[in-house]
């Protein structure tokens, strides 16, 4: 492939659109900051795409973006909102906006940023489609009954919120006391349901899926620090650099796993990247645990799993926004025969 070819399926202007985080918006100081970041991460990623010779604007995801957009009329956005107004169910109205205004973007579609909002949804679509995953259930408030063939210990979670919110070392329940404790602290704070699953013991596995004229699989290992936690799992904290966190190692590729991140990225609406956070028990099945339509996107400095995994297999960030613009583009531009990045594995 030419390279003049290649720069001319560029795109002459790229808006980069982030979460507009206010502290009113969330419930918690916690959840406020995992929004908090996208900003200063936007502004890390627009250096590279100027790097490329692209000019490049930055609009927070807010009731101003569509005057914005017809304002600058960018050729491309690349869309790093997580939520609009503190709801991240509120974040599907951005493609909405962008195929409104006719621009290419990158991520998923509405379906896909819908979809990802709901992680008892998520579950039900995973395991109609044979992505294995924990037995799981939905409650709405701490009276109603535990489902009794679920085996603790059992994890809650949020089931609207990412961003590890409420992850904490005591989110792991051995009895029912604890359980229903947690929930009523959970539905109380926050005003929505709580998921609970059978707590996986093993390895946790980090799945990356990335498109260009094909899809690659990416996988690693997060590899904890020392604690004293009975259960190792990723916590807010060790997402969020406030006690023990993890680094990755590169896990070996297995035609069965690769295919059900494949198969996961696809009945999921995802498009161009997607995120995958899986348990391996001691026998080595495999559990999907999480899945993030829009996960954080930015180079390694900025710590987003994407470039820090991407970078195991010997990619770094220029390369993969090489592969995100011209993927983006292609359907835009005929650009079927150019692939940006012929590294990786598939």
């Amino acid at each position: 492939m030419e390279n003049n070819q290649k720069y001319s399926a560029y795109p002459k202007s790229i808006a980069i659109i982030y979460s507009d985080a206010r502290r009113e918006y969330f419930p918690t100081e916690e959840q406020y900051l995992t929004e908090a970041e996208v900003y200063p991460r936007a502004k890390v990623v627009a250096k590279y795409i100027e790097k490329m010779g692209i000019k490049t604007y930055l609009f927070p995801g807010s009731k101003e973006l569509p005057e914005k957009l017809r304002k600058f009329k960018p050729e491309m956005a690349i869309n790093l909102v997580d939520s609009v107004e503190g709801s991240e169910f509120l974040q599907s109205a951005i493609p909405g906006l962008l195929e409104i205004a006719d621009i290419p973007y990158t991520g998923a579609g509405i379906l896909g940023l819908s979809l990802v909002c709901n992680k008892f949804l998520v579950k039900k679509i995973l395991e109609q489609n044979g992505v294995p995953v924990p037995r799981y259930q939905m409650v709405k408030s701490p009276s109603e009954q535990i489902d009794p063939t679920l085996r603790y210990p059992l994890i809650s979670k949020l089931n609207e919120v990412h961003g590890a919110v409420e992850i904490t070392k005591d989110a792991v329940s051995e009895n029912e006391e604890h359980l229903v404790n947690r929930i009523r602290n959970l539905t109380s704070v926050y005003k929505q349901s709580v998921l609970i699953e059978e707590f996986i013991v093993g390895r946790e596995i980090t799945g990356m899926l990335l498109q260009g004229v094909n899809q690659k699989v990416y996988t690693a290992e997060k590899i904890f620090d020392k604690t004293d936690n009975k259960y190792i799992l990723a916590t807010y904290d060790a997402n969020w650099g406030n006690g023990p966190s993890f680094n990755y190692k590169k896990y070996p590729n297995n035609d069965y796993l690769k295919d059900k991140i494949k198969s996961a990225f696809e009945v999921l609406g995802m498009a161009d990247y997607g995120k995958f956070d899986i348990r391996e028990d001691a026998s080595g099945r495999f559990y999907f645990i999480d899945s993030n339509t829009n996960p954080a996107f930015g180079p390694k400095e900025t710590d987003c799993a994407l470039a820090t995994i991407l970078a195991l297999y010997g990619i770094d960030f220029e390369e993969i926004l090489d592969r995100l613009i011209l993927n983006t583009m292609r359907g835009f531009k005929n650009l079927e025969k150019i692939e940006a990045a012929p590294n990786g594995e598939s």
